[in-house]
Order: structure tokens, then C-alpha cells, then sequence
């Protein structure tokens, strides 16, 4: 699954979890201390898949910036001093 499905299945999950807080509270009353502690960490909850959700799709995978490789030719003095892979040093030989 990928982390959108994962988020979305997460926030119906929480979507329902609320929906069943609510109705407790109509039952017995939003008087009740367990019922605010409840009703306290589902809202916490949801402000987490909130966040969540914003740093998944910041972390979304990005198209890489493409780079113009031009066709001149390089400069030759860049390769002053290289040596050649396998040969070694222009001015000497190889053993």
C-alpha cells in the first residue's frame, strides 16, 4: 500500500473513531471525565493525520531537474595534468 492509501485509510479510521466518541457523548453526557479525555486524544489524533498528511506530501517524490549538457567541446587545459585511466601520466609510460 502506498502512504496515501495508508493515510486514507488511517483518517476513515478516525473518522469513525469520532463519530462513536459523539455518540457516547450523547449517551452519557460530555459531562464525564472519561468521555473529555476521549474526545481530547481523538482530537489529538486527527490534528496528527493533519499533520501527517502535510509531511507526506511535502516528502512526495519530486520529478528530478533535468540538466542541459551542451555539445561544445571542453576546454582542453581541464584536462591538463589528468592522467589516463590504465596508462598513466601523459609523459611517462607505462610499466
Amino acid at each position: 500500500m502506498s502512504v496515501h492509501n495508508d493515510l486514507s485509510a488511517m483518517q476513515r479510521s478516525l473518522d469513525e473513531l469520532l463519530r462513536s466518541v459523539a455518540r457516547l457523548e450523547q449517551q452519557m453526557g460530555s459531562g464525564d471525565l472519561e468521555i473529555r479525555r476521549i474526545r481530547a486524544d481523538a482530537d489529538r489524533l486527527r490534528e496528527s493525520v493533519a499533520l501527517l498528511r502535510e509531511a507526506a506530501a511535502q516528502d512526495a517524490p519530486k520529478r528530478p531537474e533535468l540538466v542541459t549538457i551542451s555539445d561544445d567541446p571542453y576546454d582542453l587545459s581541464l584536462w591538463t595534468d589528468s592522467d589516463d585511466e590504465g596508462l598513466g601520466a601523459r609523459d611517462r609510460h607505462a610499466p
